[in-house]
């Protein structure tokens, strides 16, 4: 059985992920930044392991098949921390994939990712550095798939979603339940190998809008 590695395990999405995934059977092995973030996904049945993409990591994808790479700086944070994690910290982690000989890359990206110059002005040094990092893994020689979802909602998911984006930024969302619940999907299907997706709230079944 594979193994996964989760970075960014002790996010929103993250520690749905982890959770689910342990709950499914899967070997999972989650990467959180220090002690206290481990805290936080305690119970989960993962093995958990310390790394930091602004420091040391590369012990973490030993032994691992497969990587979500769903780890980001926050909201709250500036355009220094988001250089130093979304794009230098993903392009890191890229490169020790390719060296580990990682089965499948999974990233979890933006919506906006394919053209920062045309997102909001007061994203757009995010939107870029996510443009850079998914550019850098389609051109690694891993097999990739990378989702840009809209912007994140904590609601119930639905299962329901679609891949086109809506012409209403209003209604360029998704909740976090769905979002993982599309990169679980995109675990055990080959269709979606080196493919890229936009993730919005909709009416197919997600299964059906990956095909």
């Amino acid at each position: 059985m594979d193994k996964i590695l989760v970075i960014g395990a002790s996010g929103k999405i993250g520690k749905k992920l982890v959770k689910q995934l342990a709950q499914e059977g899967q070997t999972v092995r989650a990467m959180v930044r220090t002690a206290e973030k481990q805290q936080e996904i305690d119970g989960y049945d993962a093995e958990v392991v310390i790394g930091d993409l602004e420091g040391a990591f590369e012990h973490a994808l030993e032994g691992c098949d497969t990587i979500i790479f769903t780890a980001g700086s926050g909201g709250h944070t500036g355009a220094d921390k988001t250089l130093l994690v979304d794009l230098w910290g993903a392009m890191k982690v890229i490169d020790c994939a390719v060296e580990n000989s990682i089965r499948h890359f999974i990233m979890v990206s933006s919506r906006g990712a394919d053209n920062p110059e045309n997102g909001p002005v007061a994203i757009k040094y995010y939107l870029v550095a996510k443009h850079v990092a998914d550019d850098y893994l389609t051109r690694s020689g891993l097999t990739y798939t990378i989702l840009r979802p809209g912007r994140l909602l904590d609601e119930p998911g639905t299962g329901l979603i679609t891949t086109l984006r809506p012409a209403d930024p209003n209604q360029q969302i998704i909740s976090r339940d769905d979002t993982a619940q599309a990169v679980i999907h995109c675990l055990h299907n080959a269709a979606t190998d080196n493919k890229i997706f936009e993730l919005y709230r909709g009416d197919v079944p997600i299964a059906e809008a990956l095909r």
